[in-house]
């Protein structure tokens, strides 16, 4: 299950077959013998030869191309198992900094150095100023095929992406920040179980928030927090909050014959990533100034880089930084014990304040109420212009109103004119959106759109929502949903395919 083989249909050129890993949790296992648990790590190195016309490239601090198109690569670093990784394919690579490149197939090239150049560094160099230095010599970042079903994945030295960030005016390039801020988090400080993901997810959103702060301001990162939170809620009223995977600390019980246990991948959820990232916000909060915060955390990536950790150990460490918060029992105050964070299912039970982000809320708030009216002003509409608003403000528009539609008559035809920066955008983020307004609004003459957005990526948080809605809407929006999953299908990566089959309610294939 760890390696995926893709046909040439499956890629962006669709000339030559392509081939990649994917470890994170447990799947290393079935492509090299090796302890795969995230609480051993070990450095590797790997020889491998591929057939002329291709290139191989790993998560390695250093690789050679010798004779006979074999290539050598080397971590020099100890990893946990599931960050080793390998791709084969028709790639090329350019450089955009000084210690970055970008890796994509031929025909994408152009547009991954256009959209990063420059770019990169500045991020790591934000990174090395907040958390320490950055210790895996390159971040390069391949660009994978279209059908590759994560946002991205990152494997040291080597982040693998979708290529949907590829929207051609950078509005998508803050997305790598969290991949790089797992360069401290996670692969440098790794989760010695899964059942404690948190500690790698929780702390990599307090670390790309902290970056994003810096380089775009705190409104701006209030506003993409917001946006996280409502995944949150969303995720939380669909599962209940009692639900036991709505834990920072999941109990993952070992399968044996007769009973099959827990994969780590189906604990996967919003839970470890924004709980976690409220927890560690929460323990920011106790500490009171942000400065001292960051002075910790750098302490924390050096005491614990290359280990494997718990939170036991992580808590402790902040006990004994902070000996006065320590003396003062901050650790057992009522309904904010971090026993209760850890254990307890359910919404967090402190919530940091976004309210620098209502600069930026406040007027998409307005706007979509304006569009959610029975009789539309369009003085008031024109009134507001949406052409300085960035990524995330566009995002939280489309959402509210998204939780508003179905719109009353006529109005989604009327604002798909008026913005064609929306309606036509080739922002992934933006895509999806609309596309699920469309649905919710049943509008016919857009289902093309819908159509087209699923033929040309085939990631995961994308694919499903909208598959979702076709199968809750009309008649025709499942006709819909049937004739673009028989025409897209090759080129879905298996699993995707098959969570697919379970919401059209078709069989799936043991």
């Amino acid at each position: 299950p760890q390696v995926c083989w893709l046909t040439p249909e499956q890629t962006a050129g669709k000339q030559k077959p392509y081939m990649y890993t994917q470890g994170q949790a447990v799947l290393n296992r079935s492509f090299f013998p090796c302890f795969d648990t995230p609480s051993v790590k070990c450095t590797y190195s790997a020889t491998v030869k591929v057939p002329e016309g291709f290139t191989a490239v790993m998560s390695a601090t250093s690789w050679e191309k010798q004779k006979d198109n074999t290539f050598v690569f080397k971590m020099s670093h100890p990893i946990p198992s599931y960050l080793i990784a390998l791709a084969v394919g028709d790639i090329v690579s350019a450089d955009v900094g000084p210690r970055s490149r970008v890796w994509a197939e031929p025909c994408l090239i152009e547009a991954a150095k256009k959209e990063y150049d420059g770019v990169i560094e500045e991020f790591l160099a934000v990174g090395e100023k907040l958390f320490g230095p950055y210790v895996w010599g390159r971040y390069d970042i391949l660009f994978m095929p279209p059908s590759f079903p994560f946002g991205g994945m990152e494997n040291p030295c080597l982040t693998f992406v979708t290529p949907c960030l590829l929207a051609g005016d950078r509005s998508l390039v803050d997305v790598v920040i969290h991949e790089i801020s797992h360069s401290w988090f996670g692969n440098l400080v790794t989760n010695a179980t899964w059942g404690e993901f948190w500690l790698n997810e929780g702390f990599t959103m307090y670390a790309q928030r902290r970056i994003s702060t810096e380089v775009y301001g705190l409104a701006y990162t209030c506003l993409e927090a917001a946006t996280g939170r409502a995944l949150l809620r969303q995720h939380m009223d669909n599962t209940g909050e009692n639900h036991p995977l709505n834990k920072l600390r999941v109990v993952i019980e070992p399968g044996f014959s007769l009973f099959p246990g827990v994969n780590p991948d189906d604990t996967y959820n919003e839970t470890p990533y924004e709980k976690g990232y409220c927890f560690v916000s929460y323990l920011a909060h106790l500490v009171g100034d942000q400065s001292k915060f960051d002075a910790f955390l750098q302490a924390y990536v050096n005491q614990f880089k290359f280990q494997s950790i718990t939170a036991d150990d992580a808590l402790g460490f902040f006990l004994e930084y902070f000996p006065e918060l320590k003396e003062k029992g901050v650790d057992s105050i009522p309904g904010f014990e971090f026993d209760r964070w850890l254990n307890t299912p359910g919404w967090p039970p402190y919530l940091p304040d976004l309210s620098p982000g209502e600069q930026l809320m406040k007027p998409a708030d307005e706007l979509a109420k304006l569009w959610a009216a029975n009789g539309l002003n369009m003085e008031a509409i024109e009134a507001v212009d949406i052409a300085a608003w960035r990524t995330y403000q566009l995002v939280y528009f489309l959402d509210q109103i998204l939780q508003k539609s179905p719109l009353p008559e006529g109005n989604v035809e009327r604002l798909s004119k008026m913005y064609p920066k929306i309606s036509k955008a080739q922002n992934a983020e933006l895509q999806l959106r609309w596309c699920q307004i469309v649905l919710k609004n049943d509008l016919e003459a857009e289902y093309s759109k819908v159509k087209d957005f699923l033929h040309s990526q085939g990631k995961q948080k994308y694919t499903l929502p909208l598959y979702r809605a076709m199968w809750g809407g009309s008649a025709s929006a499942r006709a819909l949903a049937m004739e673009t999953f028989s025409a897209t299908a090759p080129q879905l990566h298996v699993n995707v395919q098959n969570y697919i089959k379970k919401i059209l309610g078709l069989k799936v294939a043991e």
